[in-house]
């Protein structure tokens, strides 16, 4: 567990205590009061997870989430909303652009860790090295986390990647956002339902034509139809 991670936040106090407890669990940090020492800090090295408080003197969380998300080199690194807001609408626009989780502020420093270590759990190398054919022009590479459609690669989240992996592993079976919710976060996360929702939202626009083929069987789940 050496993984680095990025802090932006502008409070000294709440950025020392988490930069403190990331350490005190074997992590690397880099801690920023505003965008633009990050931003500058990105120039030179990529960190493995941010934690992004959307309140900043300089731009909105919002607005940073969204350049980091847009950008390919940066896209697949996970982020962690750092917020005040507890209103769900602010959460999950978080989460429609693209970022991986939240915690609400004021929150506890092992709640924090616990969202770190499951988020990286979900980026950890996958046991089986081949190709997975989910149709003809998409497939899934487990080895390289990486999915292509006619050959072109796609930009997904670590969520969205694990969300088509587990619909793809047993395509035409119905998985409740129950069941999604628990494999993808265990009991390190409680969440709404509609936290997937999302998620299968902005996984078929980034599939494009292959969207059509992720089903939601209302009142029951999602599957792949093939």
């Amino acid at each position: 567990m050496n993984e680095l991670i990025a802090i932006i936040d502008d409070e000294p106090d709440i950025l020392q205590l988490v930069i403190l407890q990331l350490k005190k669990n074997g992590f690397r940090t880099a801690g920023f009061a505003d965008a633009g020492g990050f931003y500058e800090f990105l120039n030179e090295k990529q960190p493995d997870l941010i934690i992004l408080d959307l309140m900043l003197p300089d731009i909105d969380g919002i607005e940073i989430c969204k350049h980091l998300k847009n950008n390919p080199k940066t896209a697949p690194i996970p982020i962690i909303m750092l917020t005040a807001r507890t209103e769900e609408l602010d959460k999950v626009l978080g989460l429609e652009i693209g970022a991986d989780d939240y915690v609400t502020k004021p929150f506890s420093p092992r709640e924090l860790i616990a969202r770190v270590k499951a988020v990286l759990r979900r980026l950890a190398p996958i046991a089986p090295e081949n190709l997975l054919k989910i149709c003809a022009g998409l497939t899934l590479d487990l080895k390289k986390y990486e999915v292509r459609a006619k050959g072109q690669p796609l930009t997904l989240t670590a969520t969205e990647f694990n969300i088509l992996k587990i619909l793809a592993m047993k395509p035409g079976h119905v998985f409740s956002r129950e069941y999604l919710l628990e494999q993808l976060w265990g009991e390190d996360k409680i969440v709404v339902t509609r936290t997937i929702d999302v998620h299968i939202k902005n996984l078929r626009e980034k599939l494009g034509e292959f969207g059509t083929l992720i089903r939601n069987l209302r009142g029951v789940g999602y599957k792949l139809e093939l």
